[in-house]
């Protein structure tokens, strides 16, 4: 028993010895590794211009459903679907010789009736010398009279009808309200046209202005008042600098627009509120129904400038690399104030002069000393402009 429990003493040293001579090789090891060589750059600060983007539906400045105000049948077409019209221009003809007839018949009334008007004034005149003789009462020119304005009213409702039939007849020639572009025709020549009919016989789109419609959140809405000066919503609006449309093809429209009106309220719903900018749109390019999205610009006068690159992240933080005097590294976590698609603003974290490590971040951690390569911030924003 004595001698087992002496070999046990034994094994025991001779473990303790083995795992120090291990350590003091892993120590002497990692100590011989030599400091990795990395990229370092100066933080630095320029003036930026970041864009936030909203997804938006396009409308033309008025977008008009023609329609009939007579019953017939449809005469005439005089445009194409997807012409161009301008304001006045005649678009369809509705048959109007049932139209011209009741023009005619309420143009002979009103001759009858002015002939009336006549025949009354003459009785009238008639009487006057006679009543005032004492030949004949009163009465019988108080009657005349009282005709006579009865012939007056009836000429009256005579004209009134004779306006109204001008005016169904002026409706069987359908013109253009405003200038724009004919959308679909779904009735043909033929066609028997109502006024209740529950499709318009075309769609007029006035397309010399785009309506960019979109939703600012109340977060969004509260940070777009903060950010332009102005005491009212409309001086912050005048204030605000021009947007850009991302079209389709996620290519830059040509024109930029301006911010224009915001909706009065918030809808309870979404929690959102929908705003407007304004595109020219002289090519007619953009259509009503395009899609796209709006960018809205954000600009820095002076801000600290970093390569998206030059950062990690942990639990949602974002941290960089900072280079100490003795050339060992330390995690810093910073602020994210804006971003483009190779960039990041340092609202806070950093200062300028501030040596960050630029690449090769995935084998460093606090305290590594590593072997600096200086690199210059200037060349990386000329390599990739903001």
């Amino acid at each position: 028993m004595k001698i087992f429990g002496k070999t046990r003493i034994i094994v025991l040293i001779s473990s303790i010895i083995l795992l120090q001579n291990c350590t003091q090789a892993a120590e002497s090891s990692n100590a011989a590794l030599p400091a990795p060589e990395l990229p370092v750059y100066s933080v630095i600060t320029s003036p930026a211009t970041v864009y936030q983007e909203f997804p938006t539906a396009l409308e033309g400045k008025n977008n008009v459903e023609i329609r009939s105000q007579v019953d017939g049948y449809l005469d005439k077409i005089y445009v194409e679907e997807g012409a161009y019209v301008r304001a006045g221009q005649s678009l369809f003809k509705i048959d109007s010789r049932s139209y011209g007839e009741q023009m005619n018949m309420a143009s002979a009334n009103l001759q009858a009736a002015n002939a009336n008007i006549q025949k009354a004034k003459v009785e009238v005149d008639r009487l006057e010398p006679l009543v005032a003789a004492k030949v004949v009462s009163d009465v019988q020119l108080r009657t005349a009279k009282a005709n006579y304005t009865a012939a007056v009213a009836a000429a009256s409702q005579a004209r009134a009808s004779v306006g109204s039939a001008k005016i169904n007849v002026g409706f069987t020639t359908i013109t253009a309200p405003v200038s724009g572009y004919i959308g679909r025709i779904p009735h043909k020549k033929g066609s028997l046209i109502s006024r209740t009919d529950p499709s318009p016989l075309t769609l007029l789109s006035d397309i010399s202005e785009i309506y960019a419609y979109f939703s600012l959140s109340e977060l969004d809405f509260i940070a777009f008042q903060k950010k332009y000066p102005g005491a009212t919503l409309n001086e912050k609006l005048k204030n605000m600098p021009m947007v850009e449309l991302v079209i389709a093809d996620n290519s830059i429209y040509a024109e930029k627009g301006k911010m224009s009106i915001v909706d009065g309220q918030f809808d309870k719903t979404t929690g959102a509120i929908s705003v407007r900018a304004v595109f020219p749109n002289t090519a007619g390019i953009l259509r009503t129904g395009n899609t796209g999205r709006v960018r809205m610009p954000q600009l820095f006068d002076k801000t600290l400038v970093i390569p998206q690159e030059s950062t990690y992240e942990i639990q949602d933080k974002t941290y960089v690399y900072v280079l100490g005097k003795d050339n060992k590294v330390t995690g810093k976590p910073v602020k994210i104030s804006g971003k483009t698609d190779s960039y990041y603003f340092i609202s806070e974290g950093l200062a300028a002069g501030d040596k960050i490590v630029y690449t090769g971040l995935g084998t460093l951690k606090d305290g590594v000393s590593i072997k600096p390569k200086a690199i210059s911030s200037d060349s990386l924003l000329r390599a990739r402009p903001l």
